[in-house]
């Protein structure tokens, strides 16, 4: 399946399960509890009347959390997969048997083309998938969603409506894209960013003088360089149209430094600090 035809995709006209009312006579399976199910975790429970956890890598022990098996978690009504993109194939297909009729199944990864495909083409077609996008992350959410971002990605059934008018009340600004067109200005607003921040923190110098900009470029190091792995390389090899807008970059960035031994070479060399002379 075209990832960028998914969201026309209608092989058949899942049950709808409303979240405008009464969302309390809900039950949410959260599967993942990485750093942002934890950040969720707290959310959810507030406004469903039960969320039962998975994450085969934890051991059942943190307080307040309903730990159970994947077949428990995939028979909520609602499912919420924060788990990493490259599993999303294999856990859309052991969560299948386990889904009822009409579940609303979400994701919540960094790039929607392959985790769109995958969950449309291994899930039943009575479900309903939204892909989402959190613009947001334990750091910046820190204190609240209330006025960051989210990304939904409807792929097939009638959940679109119920999820952004619920996210809505949390006080989130939703934005719809397909998945083709999430993961194409995700290439540079999250690709670009994410590797020019990843390139400063590796690099490890941090001046005690510093202007604003670079305060920023800091800014960026430090968000970046608190993402697990599974985050970084979802961003950066993930995206289908990444690649693109990384060969743009290092090409303009060589064409650069051609530049500065083009003057080198025209006798503007930098000149070395002059000794001052005591006085």
């Amino acid at each position: 399946m075209s990832p960028s035809s998914i969201s026309s995709e209608r092989k058949a006209s899942p049950s709808r399960l409303s979240l405008r009312a009464r969302p309390r006579d809900k039950t949410v399976g959260l599967i993942g509890f990485g750093a942002f199910g934890r950040l969720i975790f707290p959310l959810l429970a507030t406004h469903f009347g039960k969320v039962v956890v998975h994450d085969p890598s934890l051991a059942p022990g943190v307080a307040s959390v309903m730990f159970a098996g994947l077949g428990d978690a995939a028979r909520a009504d609602v499912v919420v997969l924060a788990a990493p993109v490259q599993e999303m194939r294999a856990i859309a297909h052991a969560i299948a048997p386990h889904l009822k009729e009409g579940a609303l199944v979400l994701d919540v990864g960094s790039v929607k083309c392959l985790p769109a495909a995958a969950l449309a083409e291994e899930l039943p077609a009575g479900v309903s998938i939204v892909g989402t996008h959190p613009l947001f992350g334990p750091q910046s959410a820190a204190d609240g969603v209330h006025g960051h971002k989210i990304v939904l990605c409807p792929v097939r059934g009638a959940g679109l409506g119920d999820v952004r008018s619920w996210l809505r009340s949390l006080g989130l600004r939703v934005l719809v894209r397909t998945p083709e067109q999430h993961d194409r200005e995700m290439a540079v607003a999250q690709g670009l960013t994410h590797m020019i921040g990843k390139l400063i923190a590796d690099m490890g110098v941090v001046p005690s003088i510093t202007t604003p900009s670079f305060d920023h470029l800091l800014a960026a190091a430090r968000m970046v360089s608190s993402d697990a792995a599974a985050v970084f390389t979802a961003i950066q090899r993930d995206n289908p149209f990444v690649a693109e807008v990384q060969d743009r970059f290092f090409a303009l960035a060589e064409t650069m430094r051609g530049s500065f031994a083009t003057g080198a070479t025209q006798g503007l060399r930098p000149q070395p600090c002059p000794r001052l002379r005591a006085q």
